[in-house]
């Protein structure tokens, strides 16, 4: 009763803090099929830009894998006339950063910057939305340096490994089973041309959502995205048919051999994610996720880690945003002189207790709460504001459900809990095991990937 007592104190303080800082977002959408959404942040005079297409490798195909982050790359290599770099500098002489992203189901260009310089990165925006030019030489120097970056972040990283091979086979036709960055064989057989089509195809303004947050006056942001973006032509989109994943019928089992100080256990269930009109599922297993792993009280750090010092790391991670389909993942870092089947039964047993005596409304509270101030915490950052808006807007969604999908959270019963403890059953499991060889990776903590790649 005190825990609850004192969360409700901090939840109601979080609540008011955010009704003072956050304004309400607009929203127009210009003629040509482009949304804008504007958020009014004055707490600092400066302005946060995301640029997000709905295109990721969910809607690549085998064979052409890794187009959507490839493509992330070349948009910084110019147009007729802004050259290689420029984009990049220009954004630095005015005082602000860039960077891009790519994921499973979008490319998020992004920039911070004064916010009297917004037109400058708006005027850039548009011009490398229309006019990219992709030259072969260029094409050919980055491709070298995606492959590089394939080599140090998955190839050479058991996490990595882990990730793509548990993906890879706990799909068999859904394409959320591409890694974002693209099989290595597809990028060595990669041409300018197939960059170019997927440029056309889908970096059109009814392919896009611009959210910006910060110290702007919305009509006026209004006005400055319709004066640089009105003119660019909508074009029909290809129609996104992605395979569906046939019903898996029994245990999968893959292990792996690479060279690490550690071995690594991926357990994933084939699970619901979230989606517009049927989506009452998604929520427990979010709870069950923040029950298992919320933070260092949670179930499996507290019992695997400290408690029977099974593992150096152990972490559920459920992503119930996305075009894709879901799994629900448990994974854990071993801890020496312990074996892989240990932390196997270590987390049937995590689970089995969770079906069979259920979670204590405590316990709940606590994950409750967890859920409710990571989001609150995030309307402190212009960025995490714009993050939130971009995703829901780029999944299927509006920025207007995300308080109907908070208070849904909130309303998860212990017993819905329970029952999705009890849906993860073996027919729909795949188990993959990463033993390492001796070598020297150091990122046995590195559990839960955010599916981005940068």
């Amino acid at each position: 009763m005190v825990m609850k007592a004192k969360s409700g104190l901090i939840l109601g303080m979080l609540l008011l803090l955010a009704g003072v800082v956050m304004a309400a977002p607009q929203e127009t959408i210009l003629p040509n099929g482009m949304k804008v959404v504007v958020v009014r942040d004055a707490r600092s005079p400066v302005v946060v830009s995301q640029l997000w297409y709905r295109v990721g490798s969910v809607d690549e195909v085998n064979g052409h894998t890794g187009l959507s982050h490839l493509l992330e790359h070349m948009m910084f290599k110019g147009t007729a006339s802004v050259a290689d770099g420029e984009y990049s500098r220009r954004i630095a002489q005015a005082g602000g950063k860039e960077n891009a992203f790519t994921s499973r189901d979008y490319t998020v260009y992004f920039a911070q910057l004064s916010a009297d310089k917004l037109p400058l990165l708006l005027e850039l925006e548009a011009d490398r939305m229309a006019n990219l030019q992709i030259d072969e030489a260029a094409f050919r120097r980055e491709l070298e340096v995606v492959k590089e970056e394939r080599r140090l972040r998955t190839d050479d990283q058991p996490v990595g490994l882990l990730q793509e091979a548990l993906y890879a086979n706990a799909f068999v036709a859904n394409p959320v089973r591409y890694p974002v960055i693209g099989w290595m064989d597809d990028l060595v057989h990669a041409r300018a041309d197939d960059l170019r089509q997927w440029y056309r195809q889908w970096y059109v303004p009814n392919n896009v959502t611009l959210v910006i947050v910060g110290d702007v006056d919305p009509p006026r942001v209004f006005e400055q995205v319709r004066h640089y973006f009105a003119g660019l032509p909508a074009k029909a989109l290809p129609v996104r048919n992605p395979q569906r994943e046939p019903l898996q019928q029994g245990i999968k089992r893959v292990e792996l051999n690479a060279p690490s100080q550690f071995n690594y256990l991926s357990m994933a269930w084939h699970v619901p994610g979230l989606r517009p009109g049927a989506d009452g599922q998604a929520y427990a297993y979010a709870l069950l996720e923040a029950v298992l792993s919320g933070d260092a009280a949670a179930r499996l750090p507290s019992q695997m880690e400290r408690g029977k010092a099974l593992a150096h790391a152990a972490a559920a991670d459920y992503s119930m945003l996305g075009r894709g389909e879901a799994l629900f993942v448990i994974t854990a870092t071993q801890a020496r002189g312990r074996q892989p089947a240990e932390l196997e039964a270590a987390i049937r047993q995590q689970l089995r207790d969770i079906v069979e005596r259920g979670v204590s409304e405590q316990e709940l509270a606590r994950a409750r709460l967890r859920l409710d101030a990571d989001e609150i915490y995030q309307r402190d950052s212009l960025f995490a504001q714009a993050m939130r808006l971009g995703t829901l807007e780029s999944v299927g969604f509006s920025w207007r459900d995300a308080d109907r999908i908070r208070q849904q959270m909130q309303q998860v019963t212990a017993e819905q809990v329970r029952q999705a403890a009890a849906s993860l059953q073996d027919g729909q499991l795949t188990v993959v095991t990463l033993l390492g060889k001796g070598g020297v990776n150091t990122m046995a903590g590195q559990l839960k990937g955010d599916g981005l790649v940068r």
